[in-house]
Formats: structure tokens, sequence, C-alpha cells
């Protein structure tokens, strides 16, 4: 998840936030097209951009849409003695399945992503080894319905879902059951790791030709199962309060009620979920008045929402994949030696 906004907290200045905002609206785009439309030289974005990423500031990644796989995508609320929810937090945090890891509700409940391979990666993971954990009391899943996407959310799988039934995706590479290979697992690896990698760089790493891979990423986008993202180390936004809402809304206002959460900008993230409560979404704001004055204010005037609930977020240890510490990315682990040898 990823914002559009910094606050004023943000340790960006003027054109560090110029940048970020470029790439968040294309994540691959071209430094000398950021420079001509930002008025400035482009070494002067390339060697900004570089900071960021060496700082843990910004991270380009390449991720794949569960949706376009035929597989579902979870939030798992697993609740914990105090004293034990960092050790699951932790555990959670290394796998490569849970995009997300936060610790919420005065450190008794750990908030994850999930995006099992296989049912039986789910279950193995949600009915086997947390239940028993010993710290863990008891755990709620939510499967993700439907992501709304509005001004501040950057959403690239449902940007490419939008352009595809519009025609505007490059349909010179479209294949409308085009599935993942065995030679894909390289490539994907390497794009998750750094996004912005260049067709060239992929292509040594890979051994396959340049155009070869230019064609095969163009086809995996146009097919929604490949998309880029911005990575935005909390730190960078400035905002110094996070917290997961969970709302409770009637049926016949659910859609109204996400698309209108999804506008506000308070909000980083929005998505409507199975369970007792139906939307769920991560605000984001300076203070705790700013965040009541949001609920008693922009929340209470949408019809049919029954009931909520608001957990306040202490510490995010994963996000969008990346590790952080202190508010900022962890780098990504080398990339092992069986990806560069793969052929």
């Amino acid at each position: 998840m990823s914002a559009a906004g910094t606050g004023k907290n943000s340790i960006l200045d003027g054109v560090d936030t110029q940048i970020v905002q470029a790439l968040q609206q294309d994540p691959r785009v071209s430094f000398n097209r950021v420079a001509v439309d930002l008025g400035i030289a482009e070494q002067t974005v390339a060697r900004r951009y570089r900071r960021l990423r060496r700082d843990g500031v910004v991270r380009v990644i390449g991720a794949v849409d569960s949706r376009a796989l035929g597989e579902n995508d979870w939030i798992i609320r697993v609740h914990c003695r105090p004293d034990g929810a960092r050790q699951v937090a932790e555990a959670l945090a290394r796998r490569d399945d849970a995009a997300w890891v936060s610790i919420a509700a005065a450190g008794a409940e750990v908030n994850f992503s999930l995006h099992p391979r296989t049912p039986q990666d789910r279950d193995d993971l949600l009915v086997q080894r947390l239940q028993r954990t010993a710290p863990v009391h008891d755990i709620a899943a939510a499967m993700i319905l439907h992501r709304f996407v509005g001004p501040r959310a950057v959403d690239w799988r449902s940007r490419q879902v939008a352009q595809t039934e519009k025609g505007t995706a490059a349909t010179d590479y479209a294949e409308a059951d085009l599935q993942l290979r065995d030679e894909d697992a390289t490539l994907l690896e390497l794009l998750a790791r750094d996004g912005r990698a260049s067709f060239s760089v992929l292509a040594r790493a890979t051994g396959v030709s340049i155009g070869r891979i230019a064609r095969r990423i163009a086809a995996l986008q146009a097919a929604g199962i490949l998309y880029f993202d911005l990575d935005i180390a909390p730190v960078a936004l400035g905002s110094s309060l996070w917290a997961f809402l969970w709302l409770r809304v009637a049926p016949a206002q659910l859609d109204a009620v996400g698309r209108a959460i999804a506008e506000h900008d308070e909000t980083a993230y929005a998505a409507a979920v199975t369970g007792p409560f139906n939307i769920f979404a991560v605000l984001t704001a300076d203070t705790a008045d700013d965040l009541y004055h949001y609920v008693t204010t922009k929340m209470a005037t949408l019809d049919g929402v029954h009931s909520f609930e608001l957990t306040p977020v202490l510490e995010r240890l994963k996000q969008a994949g990346s590790r952080t510490t202190a508010g900022l990315l962890i780098p990504p682990p080398p990339v092992p030696p069986r990806a560069a040898r793969r052929r």
C-alpha cells in the first residue's frame, strides 16, 4: 500500500516530492521524461532517486497480481499476548507470502496480508502453524473481494484492469489465456527486488535477449499479471499516525461507501472484504485529533455504516514486500545465486 501525498513531517523536500509523485504515476518512467516535466537536469533526477532508494525512502517493485492468476489475497488479524506479538510479527514478516505486517491494538494484535499460492499453503499457516503458536489467542481471516482506488492510492492492479477494459492496454502482446512459465520465476524475482531494472540488466541476469525480455514484460503487464508500484517509507509520508478502519456496511451501500472512503485524503488503502466487517481501510493522520475529526465528520456522513472499529498501528514491520525499520525500507537481500545462474 502506498499513498500519493506527503504530510507536513515528511523528510522529502519539494523536488524529491515531485520525483516521487512522478514515479507513482509511472514507476518505470524514464529519468529523462521526469526531468523534462519538472524542468530540471536528468542527472539530478537520477541522482536523487538513487539516493532515496539507497537510504530506504522509496523502492520500485514489480509484483504479481493474485487475481489474474485466479488466486485470492487475505487480510488476517491475529490476537496475541502482548509479550508475544513481536515474535509472531517477525516470523510472519520473513514469509514471502506476507506482503505487509503490522503490530496494532496496543501491541496485542498482529495484522498482515496473505497471498497464498495454494489452498494448502493457506491452511498450513492459518489452521496449523498459527493456531499452534503459543502467543496466539485467535485468528480472524478476511478475503479481499474488491479494491477501491482513490486519488491518493496508486493501485496499479486496478488501474491495469481498467485500462484493459477500455482497450488501452498493450494489446499487441495481450494473451487472454497467458500463464506464468517456469522461466518467468527469475525475471519476477529480479523485478521484485528492483522494479526499475533495465531490460539489459534483466537480459544479462536471465540469459535471454533484450527484445524477448521487453516483450515478456509487456505481455505480463497486458494480461494483468505483472504490475509495478512505488513503495514509500513511512517517514517519507510524514504522517505520525496510522490506523486500520473496519466498517460494517449495509450491502446496498457497500460500493458507494467504499468509493467514498477511497476518495478521502486520509485513506491510503481501501477494500471490500469478507467477514463481520465488510470494508477495510488504512488511514493516515498527523494527530489523534485528526483521526477523531475524520471519524466524526467525513466518516459520519456516509449512509449505510452500521458500526466501525478503529485500531491504531503501533509498528509496521513490512509493507509491499519490504521489511521496515525505524520508518525506513530495508534493502532487499542480494539475488540468490540460482537466480543469476538460471537460464
